[in-house]
């Protein structure tokens, strides 16, 4: 057994080369040609130092977008800006949600602020609060659609529906708050319920 802090090259062992009886089958050599034997890899030293070589950087197209031009990092080329026009032709589709909640959300926030019967300011600071949180929250949802469907699953979105109907919904849940807090209505509502 031969020591193993000896280097890799010199414990291989060189086999002599053989010669084919019959000669080669090939016909590259004829009669007594050398033969190679598979797994078995001549080993020499290198007589001469290896010069080192280093290639030039060229730029693949993939990588974080930069000035070279846009692009993914997982080299997906990135979509050709579109006008302010289409954005807001996409922020338009679907709008009739949040149109919808805006306005039973104002209503019952009349028949709130009218049934207080005290001063509007501050009723009107409350509304323009919850329109703007509503703001908030279709801001949030198109975010999250940024980043969830079109860079995660690359899907591209035509509409802002979804976040339009997020934002109708919680108008809708604050226009039902609204009435929760008028005394008439709910008085109005126990009185109705109360039948069946």
């Amino acid at each position: 057994m031969q020591d193993q802090n000896t280097p890799w090259a010199e414990r291989t062992v060189e086999v002599p080369p053989q010669r084919r009886p019959g000669g080669d089958p090939g016909g590259a050599g004829g009669d007594g040609a050398e033969i190679f034997q598979r797994g078995v890899a001549q080993v020499g030293r290198a007589t001469a130092p290896t010069e080192t070589f280093t290639a030039p950087h060229e730029p693949t197209g993939t990588g974080w977008p930069d000035a070279a031009g846009p692009g993914w990092s997982d080299g997906r080329a990135a979509a050709p800006r579109q006008p302010i026009s289409y954005h807001l032709a996409q922020l338009r589709r679907g709008g009739e949600w949040s149109v919808l909640g805006g306005l039973f959300a104002f209503v019952c926030w009349g028949i709130w602020a009218i049934s207080a019967r005290g001063n509007l300011v501050s009723p009107v600071l409350t509304f323009l609060l919850t329109l703007l949180v509503g703001v908030g929250l279709f801001a949030l949802c198109r975010v999250i659609g940024r980043v969830v469907l079109e860079r995660q699953l690359g899907r591209v979105r035509r509409t802002a529906r979804a976040a339009h109907m997020v934002a109708g919904a919680y108008l809708i849940a604050v226009g039902f708050a609204y009435l929760r807090q008028t005394e008439w209505v709910v008085s109005a509502w126990n009185w109705i319920t109360g039948w069946f």
